[in-house]
This record gives C-alpha cells, structure tokens and sequence, in this order.
C-alpha cells in the first residue's frame, strides 16, 4: 500500500504542473548516476588507501579523494529532494482525506492506487478494496458494473464522464453522483469520484409530494378557485371552477375572461371585478353562465391583490354553485371537523377546553386577550389564567357544565392578565360531552365605558346641585357684601365698628371663593378674561405661594419663553389654578423639598393624546409645568383624583374640590390639564392653554378699564332693577341712588312689566336678574325689546353669561355675582357711556 501511495503522490504532482514532472524526472536520472559514482568514489578511496600504503603515486590518490567528496555532496542534495517529496504527498493525502465526496485512484489493471476514508465507507466491513466490491454495493449490481466499465472507457479516451446510481446503505436508499476524470502526465490511471446525493433527492422528493398533495387538494376541492389577472383573463382555475363554467381542463386558461361568464354584466367596473364597489375583498352572490348557457346561482368571494411595484393584479376566488347546494353540503360535511378549528382569524378569543380542563387549541384573539403567544397557552390549564377573585366560580362552573346535560352556557369573569380583562364566556360542548369550544368577548373597554357614563352621570348631577346652591348662595353673598359697603361709606377707618364690618366683608369674600369652585367645578362661573403675560402673574403670586408652602420647600420659577407667554384668561381663576396646586404639592411633600414651576412655548402638529385621557388639539400653547420632588401619586387612585370631594387626605383636613375646581377653570378657559407622577420622585402637573396675541383693541380695553377706576361714577338716568331677592334689590338700589341714579324696583319679571304698562317710564338702563319666579330675566327682555328696542341691558347672575350671549348676542352687559358697591356702579356708569 505505501508503494501505491508513493505512486499516487507523483501522479498528483503531474496533474497539478506537467513541466515540473519532466523537470523531476531529470533530476532522478541525475541523481541515480550520481550515486553510481559515489559508489565508484568509494571504491576508489579504498584503492587509492591501499596503494598510498604500498607507496603509489599521490596525484593518483587526489583524484580518487575528490570523487568521494562529489559522491558524498550527491548523497545530501537527495535527501534534501526526497524529504520535501514526502512533504507534498503528505498534504495531498490530507486534503483528499477531509474530501465531501469519496476519492479513489485506480490504474489501467483495475488496482486500487488510492482511496480516502468516505471510500472506504461506502463498502461493507471486511471487504476488499477494489472496484467489483464498489459495484456490489448498488440496487442493480450488473446494471452498476456495467456503467463503471463505461465511466473507465471514457476516462482513458482521455474523456471526463458521470452518471447516476442508486443503492441500499443501512436499510436507507442512497443515490450517487460517479464521475471520472483522466489523470493529465499519468497514462492509464483514472480519477474517481463519488458525491453523495441523497439528501438533495430525497428534499426534492418531499416538496414533489407536497406539491402532488397541494394540487390533488386544489382540484378535487369541493368548490371552484380562479384567479384572474388585471385584464381579466384568467391565470389559474381547478378541476371544479371547470366543470363549472363547461369548459376542458386542459383549454379552460384560453376559453375567454371573468365578465364573458357574468349573466348580469357590473357597468362601471374593473375587468377584474365582479360587484360595483372599490373594495378589495369582494362577497356576495351572483348569477353566471357556462359556455353552454346554463346559468347557476353562485355565491363568490373575490378577494383583489395589488403588486405595489410592478402594479400587476391578481385575485382569490372561490365559488360555490348554490344551484347544487345539497352536493355541496355532502362534500363540506366531510371537512366540517377540519374547518371548524380553523378559527385563528376569529375577531373573537376562542380555546378548545379538554375534559381535564386543559387548553386544546387557541386562537389568536384569546392569547392577545390574556397577553400571551398561541404557543404558549396550548396544554395548559385554562384556571392557570383566571383571576384568583374569580377561579372558585370559574372552576365550578366548567366542572357543572361538563357533568350536566346542558350544552351550553354563559359566564362573566375576570381574566389573570396585565390589564385584568372583564371577558363574557359562551361555552358550548362537544358532541360525547369529552370536550368544549369557549368564545370569549373581551368587555374590558365596555365596562370601562359604563363607569365613565355612571361617572359623567354623577358629575352632571353634582354640577346642576352645585349651580344651584351657588346661585343661592351667590344672593345672600351679594347683600351681605353690598351692605357692607353701605356701612363702610358711614363708618371710616378709625371707627369702633369698621373692623367688624371689614370682617364680615372679608369672610363674606372667602364665602365667594368657595362658591366659585363650585361653579369652575360645575363649569358654570362666569369668567373675566384679560390679556396678561404668564409671567407678571406667577412674579405677583410668587410671594404668596412661598408663605403657603413654607420654610422647608424652596420655590424655583423658571421661564423658557423666548417672548412674552400671553394668555387671555379670568387672573382670579388662573391664580386660584395655580395656589391649589402650590398647596397640593406642599402636602406631598411634609418633609420639606422644591417646587418648580416652569413656563415655555409648546407646538403640535398633529391631536395629542394627554395622561389625563384628554385630546391637546394641534397648536401652539403656553405651558405651565408644576413640579414637585413629593411622594407621588399611586396608580390606583390616579382614575379618581379629578373626581368632587375625592380626597387622601384626613377627615376635616381638605374639602376635595382642589384638583375638581382646578380641572373645570382650565376647560373653562380653553385650556388642557395633564400630569405625570412617579411614586418617590414626585409629580409635574402641566397646564396647556392656547397663546394669545394682543390686539390694539385689547391694549384699548385696557386702559379704558384703567381709567374708569378714577373717574366719576355718579349719574341721573333712569333705571330699571329687576331682583327677586330683597336684600339683593334693597342693597343695589340705595347703591345707585346714593350715586344720583332715579330707580324703579321690581321684584320679577311679571311685577317689572306690570310696573311699565302702568307707568311707562322713559327708560335707559334695565338691570335684572336671570334666573327669577313667575317671569325670568330673558324672557323679559325679549318681550320689551319692541318697545324700548335701545334700551341698555345688564344680566346679574352666578351662572356663565354664555347662555345669554347665544340668545341675544353681543347686545348686552354682564355683572357676576357676587358684586361689590364700586363693581355695581362702575358697571352702570360703563353701559350708559
């Protein structure tokens, strides 16, 4: 065997470089002559020893010497060629060793020169290695041999062959991939091949079944499929979508297009549409014709698909001949059991639940439903992922259900999920009772929507009870202000009772205050809006807040805007706004801390979807950002903080109208209302309201108002006062007669026009009430409109002036309650000039 393989290193040397083999050769033939002298040299040197022992001649004795010094040089350069021989044929053996495919090297005696180890494998153990053993191992050996026999004729032709066979290795079909090749310099030795193909057969095996399987199943199906291209001839059609329309299997692709088999032609329409509407997925029934004229109702759905890039157009059809239905239903009762669990795209959550209470199968909405993948609630128990309130109930209630004779059932629980879902289940057994199938309808978002609508509900019936005790309220806050101010004009600074009267005035304002969270609670104040800068407000605020919050909290104000921030807003209101939740952030913070308040410019492009559930409509706004470093607000009351009289704070401790009153003054006034909290760090409450730009009849206003603070507010026209409340209607008039006013009171509506038809008084000014017995203020008004049509009008109220301004427009003046003597005659002296 080593004297073949040293044979198979030269031949493998002569393929890879002809010219280096003759090259080889000489040097060989050299080097055989060389060692003959050496031999000689030797030979001579014992002579030449012998004879310079006798005495011969010395010149004779050199030349003898130098032959053996050649002779010995000769024997190293071989060596030398020789180990690097060795070298090379050692490499060549490595690599053929590590070969994908089995090598063998056979010469022109059939004798095996060569052969790597996956050779040697392919033979049965304790075989000989020969080319008749390599034969045996195929299904047709005679067939075999005969093959190789031609691959050796071919290969010393001097001509590269293959071919294909097949054989049984450990109980296992193998196919073979035999090439030989003639070894270029080495006549009569042969280079075999043998690549193992089996894997690439056997994988085309597989997908030729699998396509013979998809076919037999397209046109044996028991309804019709088509496709049909954007020209509407058909690209694709089954055995059964033939035989429908009448036409040969092998023609039908030829025989016309999707409209020439329509009874009723759609007008208007694609060639490749078969209903007048632009949708894509198209259902319904129609009537077509066969090539022979036999028409048949056929229920279609024609499902279009658009390639973007190349634009081409192609569908998805099915058609079922209703005409024929009881044929049909034959064939469907044979796959119902499959289709039936072919419920992935349900818009429903559906599992197959098992007699053990297993999870069989579930569709994609459940697992969504329960926050996980299809994969990995199969084989689970399905009370693995009911919520621990409900899994007692659940549990029983699959358990009755199984044991019972009752088909079917209907429950509502809670699923064990991130959200906790509120599902209602349809249960529904299987025939034999083993098993049954559960639809889930997911009415997490519907319960959701009922407790909104409870809670709106709610706010709607504390706001109408809010406005009205504000209105009331309102009344008595009025008289006991005004008449304070009657006193005041009598008893100065300096007298025993001023500072009684300033008390009562005083608490009677706080009183006003609390009304007017009501009222921003209930969205029904009336709001005075000036133009001011957002930071001239928080400038004039920021020493009140810091003797609110403390020694222990630092204040930090801070502002981004580029330009004066704006707004148009009740400063009252906004003040109020912004010390609710100074206050509130002090309470979140006992151990002391900082409270920033923060103001910059902020756009949106596109509606913005707040913390707080509200919609931020696209614009530019001034933000406000209340930020403190407090405990935070925890998750589960985050729902509830806006709601009326919701409070975490001690009994007596806080009246829960803050953030309430907070969130109705900020809708009132145009504004938007979001927060952000994290327990432990803290929370940012950040107002939104719409910038505003000032105009010059704003800067008019302005110092119109400025200067009617100092003017005179005496005057002698005649004036009507409408008030049912007779504190309200005895302070307002001594107010205005002590300022020269002629007054005429009426206690309603009904009294007023009773007063007017007896006296009928030249009027230039008609104050009244709105919301009055017998005959409202509205009502009133609109009735002696024809008859004083520019007669002056001024509403008091507590409730918003919106109302009145949608009935009659901008032709009226307004003067919230509660007022003051000076806010009543300024008013008045404002209207008649």
């Amino acid at each position: 065997m080593d004297n073949q393989q040293s044979d198979s290193f030269f031949i493998t040397q002569e393929k890879v470089d002809p010219a280096k083999r003759r090259e080889q050769n000489k040097k060989l033939k050299t080097l055989i002559w060389v060692l003959v002298g050496i031999i000689y040299a030797i030979l001579a040197a014992t002579i030449a020893f012998a004879l310079n022992v006798s005495g011969k001649n010395v010149i004779t004795i050199l030349v003898i010497y130098c032959y053996g010094l050649i002779g010995g040089v000769g024997i190293l350069i071989t060596k030398g060629v020789f180990a690097r021989s060795e070298k090379n044929r050692q490499i060549l053996v490595e690599v053929l060793e590590n070969s994908r495919a089995a090598r063998l090297i056979t010469d022109k005696d059939d004798n095996v020169v060569y052969s790597n180890i996956r050779f040697e494998k392919l033979l049965p153990e304790h075989t000989d290695i020969t080319l008749d053993a390599f034969s045996e191992i195929f299904t047709n050996a005679r067939k075999a041999r005969h093959a190789i026999h031609h691959l050796k004729e071919e290969a010393f032709k001097g001509h590269e062959h293959s071919v294909d066979e097949t054989a049984y290795i450990e109980n296992r079909k193998r196919w073979f991939h035999i090439t030989t090749k003639p070894i270029k310099g080495w006549k009569d030795y042969i280079h075999w091949r043998i690549d193992d193909l089996t894997e690439q057969y056997e994988v085309e095996d597989t997908l030729r079944h699998e396509r013979e399987k998809l076919s037999d199943f397209m046109n044996n199906a028991p309804v019709g499929f088509f496709s049909v291209n954007e020209t509407g001839n058909f690209t694709f059609m089954n055995s059964k979508m033939a035989k429908l329309l009448a036409l040969e299997e092998d023609t039908a692709l030829n025989q016309g297009r999707l409209h020439d088999f329509l009874l009723d032609k759609p007008e208007n329409v694609e060639p490749f549409e078969v209903f007048e509407d632009d949708d894509d997925h198209q259902v319904g029934e129609i009537s077509m014709v066969d090539k022979d004229g036999r028409v048949f109702k056929a229920a279609i759905t024609h499902s279009i698909v658009r390639e973007k890039k190349s634009g081409k157009i192609r569908s998805r059809s099915v058609v079922y001949d209703l005409t024929a239905e009881h044929e049909i239903e034959a064939a469907l009762q044979e796959t119902q059991d499959s289709f039936e669990r072919l419920f992935e795209e349900a818009p429903v959550g559906i599992c197959l639940l098992a007699r053990d209470g297993a999870i069989d199968a579930a569709n994609h909405s459940f697992a969504k439903i329960i926050g996980h993948k299809s994969q990995d609630v199969t084989h689970k128990l399905f009370t693995d992922f009911i919520h621990e309130d409900d899994y007692k109930t659940m549990s029983e209630w699959i358990e009755t259900l199984f044991q019972s004779h009752q088909k079917s059932a209907t429950i509502e629980i809670h699923l064990k999920a991130p959200q906790n879902p509120v599902v209602q289940i349809f249960a529904r057994k299987f025939r034999g009772g083993d098993s049954m199938v559960l639809h889930f309808i997911d009415l997490t978002e519907q319960k959701s929507l009922e407790q909104q609508f409870t809670q709106s509900q709610k706010m709607q019936a504390i706001g109408q009870l809010a406005g009205g005790i504000a209105h009331d309220f309102n009344n008595l806050l009025t008289a006991i202000i005004g008449f304070c101010d009657l006193l005041l004009l009598r008893h100065k600074p300096g007298d025993p009772s001023f500072s009684d009267i300033m008390q009562i005035k005083q608490n009677s304002n706080r009183a006003a205050n609390l009304v007017r969270q009501l009222l921003a609670f209930s969205r029904q104040q009336t709001l005075q809006p000036k133009v001011m800068d957002i930071a001239d407000v928080l400038s004039e605020l920021s020493h009140l807040i810091r003797r609110l919050i403390g020694a222990t909290i630092t204040l930090n104000i801070e502002h981004n805007n580029s330009e004066p921030g704006h707004i148009k807003v009740d400063q009252g209101q906004l003040e109020q706004v912004l010390i609710n939740l100074a206050v509130n952030a002090r309470d979140a913070m006992p151990e002391g801390g900082a409270l920033n308040i923060t103001t910059s410019f902020y756009t949106n492009t596109e509606e913005e979807r707040l913390e707080t559930n509200d919609l931020l409509p696209a614009g530019t706004w001034v933000k406000i950002d209340i930020q403190d470093t407090g405990t935070g607000i925890p998750a589960e009351i985050i729902d509830r903080i806006f709601e009326p009289f919701f409070t975490t704070k001690e009994l007596g401790a806080g009246t829960g109208l803050g953030l309430s009153t907070v969130h109705g003054i900020i809708h009132q006034t145009g504004g938007f209302l979001s927060l952000d909290t994290h327990i432990g760090q803290g929370t940012t409450f950040s107002i939104f309201l719409p910038i505003y730009h000032p105009t010059e009849e704003d800067n008019a206003l302005e110092k119109q108002e400025k200067d009617a603070g100092e003017a005179d507010l005496t005057g002698t026209a005649k004036i009507l006062l409408v008030e049912d409340e007779d504190a309200v209607r005895g302070f307002s008039a001594r107010a205005l007669s002590n300022k020269g006013y002629n007054v005429i009171e009426a206690m309603n509506g009904q009294d007023a026009m009773n007063i007017i038809e007896q006296e009928k008084p030249e009027l230039e000014l008609i104050i009244t009430d709105v919301v009055m017995p017998e005959m409202d203020g509205p009502t009133m008004i609109e009735t002696l409109r024809p008859q004083y049509p520019d007669v002056k009008i001024i509403f008091m109220s507590g409730y918003t002036e919106d109302r009145l301004k949608q009935q009659f427009g901008d032709d009226i003046h307004f003067l919230p309650k509660p007022f003051t003597l000076k806010q009543l005659a300024t008013k008045v002296k404002e209207v008649l000039q």
